[in-house]
């Protein structure tokens, strides 16, 4: 099998482990195959945009973000270069699973993605300095439909891998509103 689909506790998040084969040069992965992705997810996606962050230091948290209709975004994330705590909350309403979230680490070595369907707040925390995470979307960014709740909401409570006291945001982050102060788009 060239790819193993993972189902989290929050239905339609996955951890997708593609398959590595090596030898003594390095190793080739096959990241995406659509009839691959979805026979093992059911998600049948079109991905419109590939982005790429890059984290100078260990700590950098970018999120909780989220992109409201009609620009809501699906997110196959994948960590490049170092490690990050990668997270998916579930906020579509009515989920029996609403407010509750999901953690894996993904990293360069490790070479896991995660899936993140549209109706979810996501951010990831580098837990390595030069950390780089590249993922591809499923609709274009619209800064009218950018919107992001607070990363350390106690609520939440989340296990970034980090202290509070280490992270480095930007200062939309900084002033993002509490999960139970958000007025939910989906």
């Amino acid at each position: 099998m060239r790819m193993e689909f993972e189902a989290t506790k929050l239905d339609g998040v996955y951890l997708v482990k593609p398959r590595r084969f090596e030898d003594d040069r390095g190793f080739f992965s096959e990241t995406f195959r659509a009839s691959l992705f979805a026979e093992g997810t059911g998600a049948s996606v079109e991905f419109v945009q590939d982005n790429f962050s890059y984290s100078k230091h260990r700590g950098t948290v970018r999120g909780l973000h989220y992109q409201a209709p009609p620009f809501a975004q699906g997110k196959l994330m994948r960590c490049t270069r170092g490690m990050v705590t990668d997270v998916a909350v579930d906020t579509r309403p009515g989920s029996p699973t609403y407010g509750e979230h999901v953690t894996a680490v993904l990293s360069a070595e490790n070479g896991h993605q995660l899936w993140v369907p549209a109706g979810f707040l996501h951010g990831f925390a580098t837990l390595v300095d030069e950390s780089e995470v590249a993922y591809k979307v499923t609709n274009y960014y619209s800064s009218d439909c950018d919107g992001n709740v607070l990363w350390n909401d106690p609520e939440l409570g989340i296990d970034w891998g980090i202290e509070d006291s280490e992270a480095v945001l930007s200062d939309k982050d900084k002033v993002a509103p509490l999960l139970a102060d958000w007025t939910n788009p989906f």
